[in-house]
This record gives C-alpha cells, sequence and structure tokens, in this order.
C-alpha cells in the first residue's frame, strides 16, 4: 500500500470527526472546512512519518487547534473577527435547538485557548492529560483554562446554567 492509500484510509475513518472538532472550533462550516483543509494539505506533506505516528488523529485534532488559535491571533492583529452571531431560525421551537444555538454563540466568544479546552474536554470528550498534551501546556493550565471558561460561558449564556453546572461537576470530581 502507498503512502496515498494510506492517507486515504486515514480520510475515510477520521474525516467526519475531525471536521466535528474544526465547526467547534470555529464555530462557522465554512472556516471549519478551510481549516480541516490546511491542516490536511500538511499533513499529507508529511504522511510518510505521519503514518507511523501513534495516533495520527491526535496529531491531526492538535494541528486544528494550534491552526485555529493561530488564525485568531492573525484575525485579531488584522481587527478581524467572524460575527458570533448565530443564523437565524424561521420557526424552530425546538429546545435543544435553542439550547445549541446559544451554546454555539457563547463558544464563539471564548478566547481561542478557553474555547479549544472547552471543545476537547467535553464535545470530543478527551481527558485533562489527554487535552494538557494536545494544548501543549500542563493539566492545571487546562483545569484553570476549563474553569474560566465555564465561568465565562455561564455569564454569556444564563439560561444554560443546567449544562455548566455538569461541566463544573465534571471537573470538580477530576480535581
Amino acid at each position: 500500500m502507498d503512502h496515498n492509500d494510506s492517507f486515504r484510509e486515514f480520510m475515510a475513518a477520521h474525516q467526519q470527526s475531525l471536521m466535528r472538532t474544526a465547526y467547534l472550533l470555529t464555530g462557522d462550516a465554512y472556516l471549519a472546512e478551510d481549516l480541516l483543509q490546511s491542516v490536511l494539505v500538511k499533513m499529507l506533506g508529511r504522511w510518510p512519518k505521519l503514518a507511523h505516528v501513534a495516533s495520527p488523529q491526535a496529531y491531526a485534532r492538535k494541528a486544528l487547534v494550534n491552526q485555529y488559535i493561530s488564525w485568531r491571533r492573525r484575525l485579531v492583529r488584522m481587527a478581524e473577527l467572524p460575527t458570533a452571531e448565530p443564523p437565524e431560525r424561521s420557526h424552530s421551537s425546538e429546545e435543544s435547538t435553542i439550547a445549541r444555538l446559544a451554546m454555539q454563540k457563547a463558544l464563539a466568544r471564548l478566547p481561542p485557548r478557553q474555547r479549544a479546552v472547552i471543545v476537547l474536554r467535553y464535545y470530543e470528550d478527551l481527558t485533562e492529560r489527554e487535552t494538557a498534551k494536545l494544548l501543549n501546556c500542563s493539566i492545571g493550565t487546562v483545569k484553570s483554562q476549563a474553569h474560566d471558561a465555564i465561568a465565562r460561558l455561564r455569564a454569556l449564556a444564563p439560561d444554560l446554567a443546567p449544562r455548566f453546572a455538569e461541566m463544573e461537576y465534571l471537573e470538580g470530581a477530576h480535581r
């Protein structure tokens, strides 16, 4: 099997999961596609070496987070930020849809590092240790970033208090 076939197999198995991570980081489907594409192009060039890494998916996830943070820094320097407003729904009355949109809006207003911690810990269900490794920081930093992010989310979206209480409970159980 050549390297291109190996990369295609990797993509077939993990593209959907990586796209979800990219979307949760960016909050925008088009930006998520761009983010994932830029990471995958870089990975393809390095695939002969990456194919032998213990977890190429973890490498890709870390690359997504790093690229996202880099993009956000660049956007801030250029004074251009994507809008945090979710698209309006014409007539959705389901509470889960409203809660999901409110959460997306609140997540979009977090600083990039805090957002990455929340996405990795609670959406990707990674441990504090795995999150710290991906973000190249200490477990204590992950804990403090999660704590600060949850407090900020609580202020940004008080209607979602039960979800944040569950997050705080999970963080407290790991201390």
